[in-house]
């Protein structure tokens, strides 16, 4: 399986996010926790021996007690609470990641539930509340995890946990089970997009280390999906979640599964209905296109799909679908191609014809592209016909003149590719036109 998962962000590393609006960008970024405590006593930890003051054989023992110093959870909406405990835990967590990045022969079986437990008490919790039902990703700031000083050590752990070359999945598939996997779901629906990227990596890397949780881990994921796009329309972390399928896919072997060709269908397509599409299309286009290098069979449903949902009142969208069909044009085979040709290129007509000009620039950009030039022009009997007429109304009519200058080009382009045919299809067209204009 390819390795396509991002490696997860130092630790000292603190991810922004970039601000699409002036207005909302000078609102002060939030933070919420539903870690808490209910009693008021302050929570005291026994200090522990730093790991590497101990002798060798003593280590193992010390680092399970470590684990278990490290399931107490602190209130970090309580900012004044606890102070010195929770710089203890900081750094017990850094001395942590440290030694099993470092250390040989600290994995003994009795690590694996204490290691598993102490990730479980500090990441799985249930998620606040977004402060607003009308919280939009792409305007307002995301609201943080006030615990991320001690949850991205915590991540930090895992992963190096996960990776060390001792880890054995036979040992800790007990302990990393179903129940685990569908938490660990639960949590891609957080705001904070640094604990997204973290969970995206622990995720990737359990789907590839666990081949007995492979299927339950994808079925989850189009439960999530489908979920999503008929019932909820608001999951914060469907983008890391399709990062992950593309390099999924990536990984299917030859010929396709059944269940993977209707995931395709009935869930990866109906994911562009969705009115936040624009923070994921760019990964689910990935996935789609990978779907289609590995079996190119699959290229017309994935069309006709498109063209089924295509967007009606939303030129943004229009955009974003265009920009995919080329990406799908570009892995296209010849054969395929002559199956789609006559309903794709009516809607390219159309979008062509479009008052909006980004979308008539968008499609018009097309005929820039050289491979897609070569199947138009092995096709032109079909396809000039059904593009003529919106291009010929639009180089006479068009409110834009970097349109008009686009379409010229097209029209140029049609007329060295089949001159007889686009005589015949001028004259005819003047003819039309001559009679509609003596009927008005």
């Amino acid at each position: 399986m390819s390795s396509a998962a991002t490696t997860p962000p130092s630790v000292d590393k603190v991810d922004g996010f970039s601000r699409k609006s002036v207005r909302k960008a000078k609102q002060k970024r939030s933070q919420s926790s539903s870690q808490f405590r209910s009693q008021g006593k302050p929570i005291e930890l026994t200090p522990l021996p730093l790991l590497k003051d101990v002798p060798a054989p003593e280590q193992p023992e010390l680092f399970l007690k470590k684990l278990q110093q490290c399931c107490t959870v602190f209130d970090f909406m309580d900012t004044l609470s606890d102070l010195k405990m929770k710089e203890y835990k900081r750094s017990t967590l850094n001395e942590l990641v440290d030694y099993v990045t470092v250390s040989r022969g600290y994995l003994t079986e009795q690590a694996y539930p204490e290691v598993v437990k102490m990730v479980s008490y500090n990441i799985f919790r249930t998620l606040p509340p977004s402060d607003s039902n009308e919280f939009d990703p792409e305007e307002d700031e995301p609201t943080l995890e006030a615990s991320w000083p001690h949850l991205q050590l915590v991540y930090e752990f895992f992963i190096r946990f996960l990776e060390s070359q001792e880890f054995q999945p036979s040992i800790a598939k007990k302990y990393i089970d179903q129940k685990f996997v569908l938490q660990l779901l639960e949590l891609f629906d957080s705001e904070d997009p640094r604990e997204r990227d973290y969970l995206k990596t622990v995720l990737h890397r359990i789907y590839g280390k666990f081949l007995g949780l492979r299927a339950f881990i994808r079925k989850q994921i189009n439960n999530i999906f489908l979920r999503f796009v008929y019932e909820t329309e608001h999951f914060n972390g469907v983008a890391e979640l399709l990062e992950i399928l593309g390099s999924i896919i990536n990984g299917f072997a030859l010929p396709l599964k059944a269940e993977h060709k209707q995931f395709l269908v009935k869930v990866l397509i109906p994911l562009h209905t969705v009115r936040s599409l624009s923070l994921f299309h760019a990964q689910l286009a990935y996935c789609i296109v990978q779907f289609l290098e590995k079996d190119p069979a699959l290229t017309e449903p994935v069309i006709r799909g498109l063209l089924k949902f295509w967007p009606k009142t939303c030129s943004q969208k229009e955009v974003m679908y265009l920009g995919e069909l080329e990406e799908i044009l570009d892995v296209i085979e010849p054969t395929q191609f002559v199956k789609i040709q006559e309903p794709l290129f009516k809607q390219i007509s159309r979008c062509v014809s479009s008052p909006h000009f980004q979308v008539a620039e968008r499609a018009l950009y097309y005929w820039n592209n050289e491979y897609i030039m070569s199947l138009i022009e092995e096709n032109s009997s079909v396809i000039l016909p059904i593009m003529f007429a919106s291009l010929y109304r639009i180089s006479k009519e068009h409110w834009n003149p970097a349109i008009v200058a686009l379409v010229y080009n097209v029209l140029k382009a049609f007329m060295e590719m089949n001159s007889t045919l686009f005589d015949e299809l001028t004259a005819t067209y003047k003819i039309v036109c001559g009679v509609v204009r003596a009927l008005l």
